[in-house]
């Protein structure tokens, strides 16, 4: 009990994330079955879609969006500020906690090891959460493209149309149009949970201020 407790957060989000993939496979599927058969060709198997550029193309597009929108978060919420927001630093504040220098606690037993273990290594570690961030949207973008790419010659062949290269899909208006339809999403639900939370309050979550903070409060 204790550790679900300890856990809970990431095991229902964990949950989630699973069982909606698998939904939108179920569902992705039938969906393919249906198109396939009203164009006369034959149905194909789960596995057989579930590792198809179709579906793949799809996650990744999706995938890459929304590393993209928490690597920006987590970038500009270091350098850029919004007064009474609870997801902003104080920019009346001199010291923010999260600004402290590491190397005041290289010695500190409890410090996490990149912090002991030299200048090196704790200047990457400062900043390795935007990094990973950062790779999981590039890692992301390049399978969205590449898997993109397939099913747009896919559907090329399929109308006895020429195929095209990775890389004239990549300056091709259908690519772009698939990454900004779920790019421009992200920074408007970033940007409002950034506005509303300096008027607006839900108890008990660290993502809120208190209930009784005013609106001029930050972080």
């Amino acid at each position: 009990m204790r550790f679900l407790r300890n856990h809970g957060l990431s095991l229902v989000l964990a949950s989630a994330t699973l069982l909606t993939i698998a939904g939108m496979m179920l569902s992705g599927w039938h969906v393919s079955n249906d198109e396939a058969l009203q164009h006369g060709a034959a149905a194909q198997s789960f596995w057989a879609y579930a590792t198809s550029a179709d579906f793949l193309s799809a996650l990744f597009e999706n995938w890459e969006s929304e590393f993209l929108q928490m690597s920006m978060y987590v970038c500009l919420t270091a350098f850029l500020y919004q007064k009474g927001s609870a997801e902003s630093k104080d920019p009346d504040q001199e010291h923010n906690e999260v600004d402290q220098d590491p190397a005041d606690h290289a010695l500190d037993p409890d410090a996490p090891g990149p912090v002991r273990w030299g200048p090196a290594w704790r200047g990457v570690y400062s900043y390795s959460l935007g990094l990973v961030l950062a790779l999981l949207f590039v890692v992301s973008f390049v399978l969205h493209l590449v898997n993109s790419a397939q099913q747009a010659n896919e559907e090329a062949l399929r109308h006895q149309q020429p195929v095209a290269t990775i890389l004239e899909h990549l300056v091709s208006a259908q690519f772009w149009f698939e990454s900004f339809q779920n790019w421009q999403s992200e920074f408007l639900s970033t940007l409002v949970l950034v506005v509303l939370s300096i008027f607006l309050r839900f108890r008990g979550s660290p993502e809120s201020k208190p209930v009784a903070a005013s609106y001029s409060k930050t972080g």
